[in-house]
């Protein structure tokens, strides 16, 4: 089932996408949704960011393959990182280059927990229990700022600038997760395309794991890291992230004048 938040005629809802049309509902996405009896056009609505995190948490050194590559160490525990709710941008949207750094824009495509329900210190056995859904994200980096002074690692600044965080276009609440595979493809052409499966810590124990430190509430979001292929983003060309059984995330990177 594939849930989704839109704009339509200066009203926000959100509802059930079910072939071309959305099933509008009302109340709370992640309590007891109720049908509205409504139904728009997939066509006739703005989609927005799928649902409003208090937290976005985001992954490094996740990924078996790149880590090899890269000759990274397995990581004992998860290592993540916040990203800034101004970050947050929705499918289709523009994502602005900044103006005041010239460095490299690099394109993430990564798979996205949704929270449906608040715990802390969740068993890995009863960590499905809490995830509402997923769905594709984009973690978006000014790469040479990571490291612009080496005396401080500035992931919040070269993550959070505006539109940096595009994640969407709804998420999805059946996904065989053994099955799936998170592709990126710039201007159609494929440079990312690897498996979920071969992640150090599997989503679900990403929200075990991030639980023992953070409470986690409904509508956050873990995005569980990237693998090998992520590169540098020219203004002007659009960037797809699919999730396999998900959907596909596009945005443009837009220079600014």
């Amino acid at each position: 089932m594939k849930w989704l938040r839109f704009a339509h005629q200066g009203q926000l809802g959100f509802g059930v996408l079910n072939s071309d049309r959305v099933l509008v509902h009302e109340g709370d996405l992640f309590n007891s949704p109720r049908p509205s009896g409504q139904t728009l056009a997939l066509a006739e609505v703005e989609l927005l960011a799928p649902c409003e995190p208090r937290q976005f948490f985001a992954l490094w050194n996740n990924f078996r393959t790149a880590a090899t590559k890269n000759q990274w160490a397995e990581p004992a525990e998860p290592l993540y990182f916040l990203k800034g709710t101004n970050s947050f941008s929705r499918h289709l949207a523009p994502v602005p280059k900044p103006r005041h750094h010239d460095g490299r824009i690099i394109f993430e495509a990564e798979l996205a927990v949704v929270i449906g329900r608040a715990g802390r210190d969740i068993a890995l056995e009863q960590a499905a229990e809490h995830v509402f859904g997923y769905t594709c994200v984009n973690d978006v980096t000014a790469l040479e700022l990571l490291h612009a002074d080496t005396s401080f690692a500035q992931w919040t600044r070269c993550k959070s600038m505006d539109g940096f965080t595009p994640f969407g276009p709804w998420i999805e609440t059946e996904v065989d997760l053994a099955h799936t595979q998170v592709l990126a493809r710039v201007n159609g052409r494929e440079r990312q395309n690897y498996p979920v499966s071969d992640m150090f810590f599997s989503p679900l124990e990403l929200v075990s794991r991030l639980s023992r430190d953070v409470t986690l509430q409904p509508g956050d979001v873990i995005s569980c890291g990237t693998s090998l292929g992520a590169m540098p983003w020219q203004a002007g060309a659009t960037v797809e992230v699919e999730v396999t059984s998900v959907g596909v995330l596009a945005n443009t990177l837009q220079a600014q004048g």
